[in-house]
């Protein structure tokens, strides 16, 4: 497991391109304490905030010491002086922080030489744990169903714990950018040219870093980019993402598209999101027999009720009735949910006490991070 050293209000940011694992080192003395407690280790990643000079004299003991340790050094800004001092400490590479496809490329070519050194062969990413997709669907629109999707996100991510990368799957009205206030500079559409072979290092280069330990994968803003991404370069990015991630949440469209069913095909979990509402609860009723008809797994479904407070003329039992399925989680109406959205910043992390969230809390403790990591079993489709 590489050691990143990096504070941890900064180090989520980094574990996609680690492959999602990494121990954390708040220093370079842990950093040292950690290596001489692992004899294996072959890499270790210091961070932009780690002062040059302690990195240099840090990397110039450790070539001494433990010459099969590769470093790679973290800048804010790439310099040639800076370069040019940090190779001829014995760092092997120097990379741009806010670059994730070059730093996996750094990675790789360190453990690559590490593994020459040592003669071990180093653990590609694909041997890595799983992570597990979460796929978030409502059939009909104005549900909540985006609002539910980036506050279940950035619970899972709270705190830097675990890497969760938010995927907005409702290509021509994506809003998963508004929400986080994330720049669109990279969005799925720009992964078009690696069709068929993406991999980390591609993957990481359409991500746009939003919190600590949250990514996301925003949808095209230009008109017509949305027919131009296939169904099959969805099933491409849910193979690859689950192993740079603990997370994958995907936001969807209020619609069975292909897209929508690749997603279903890669998660682990179904979100289900309903209001207390006749059409919304009619259409439940219809994608629960949808999921049915296609033999997914009734386990791994969660109903939530969004707005469940909402005095509209239903009971519980008229609800009871209709869905015929365990309701999960029941989420309350607020307010401070469209003012959370205007200002760009989940309920979630904003008002963490607020009953809103922590009804949403509560569903990501009990029915998400409980869920065993076992896929739904699911019929071939075949996208052109």
């Amino acid at each position: 497991m590489t050691i990143l050293c990096e504070p941890a209000s900064g180090a989520g940011q980094l574990f996609p391109a680690l492959g999602g694992e990494a121990g954390v080192a708040e220093s370079l003395a842990e950093a040292s304490r950690m290596l001489g407690a692992d004899p294996h280790e072959s890499l270790v990643v210091v961070g932009s905030t780690i002062n040059l000079d302690e990195a240099l004299r840090f990397t110039e003991a450790l070539r001494l010491e433990r010459p099969a340790v590769g470093v790679v050094l973290l800048r804010d800004v790439l310099d040639i002086a800076v370069l040019s001092r940090a190779l001829r400490s014995g760092v092997r590479e120097v990379v741009a922080r806010d670059d994730l496809a070059s730093l996996v490329d750094a990675c790789a070519r360190s453990r690559a030489l590490s593994a020459q050194v040592t003669g071990v062969p180093q653990p590609r990413f694909t041997e890595r744990r799983q992570g597990q997709v979460v796929t978030v669907f409502a059939a009909k629109g104005g549900c909540g169903k985006t609002t539910l999707a980036v506050n279940l996100a950035a619970v899972l991510a709270v705190g830097g714990e675990r890497s969760v990368c938010l995927v907005d799957l409702d290509l021509a009205f994506g809003d998963v950018g508004i929400c986080l206030r994330a720049e669109p500079v990279r969005t799925i559409v720009h992964g078009l040219g690696m069709l068929g072979h993406i991999d980390v290092a591609g993957a990481s280069s359409l991500l746009t870093p939003c919190r600590p330990g949250l990514s996301a994968l925003l949808a095209p803003v230009e008109p017509g980019d949305a027919e131009r991404v296939p169904a099959s370069m969805v099933s491409e990015l849910l193979e690859v993402l689950p192993t740079m991630f603990d997370y994958v949440v995907v936001d969807t469209p209020s619609a069975f598209s292909e897209h929508v069913l690749a997603a279903m095909d890669a998660s682990h979990h179904h979100v289900l999101l309903t209001t207390p509402d006749v059409p919304a609860l009619k259409n439940l009723r219809v994608t629960l027999d949808m999921l049915d008809l296609l033999s997914y797994a009734h386990d791994i479904r969660s109903v939530v009720l969004n707005r469940s407070d909402s005095k509209v003329g239903l009971t519980m039992d008229d609800i009871d009735r209709v869905v015929r399925s365990d309701i999960r989680a029941h989420v309350p109406s607020s307010r401070d949910v469209p003012i959370s959205v205007n200002k760009g910043n989940p309920i979630v992390l904003d008002l963490p006490r607020h009953p809103v969230s922590e009804a949403i809390a509560r569903f990501a403790r009990e029915h998400v991070l409980a869920e065993p990591a076992v896929v739904a079993a699911k019929s071939k489709r075949w996208f052109r």
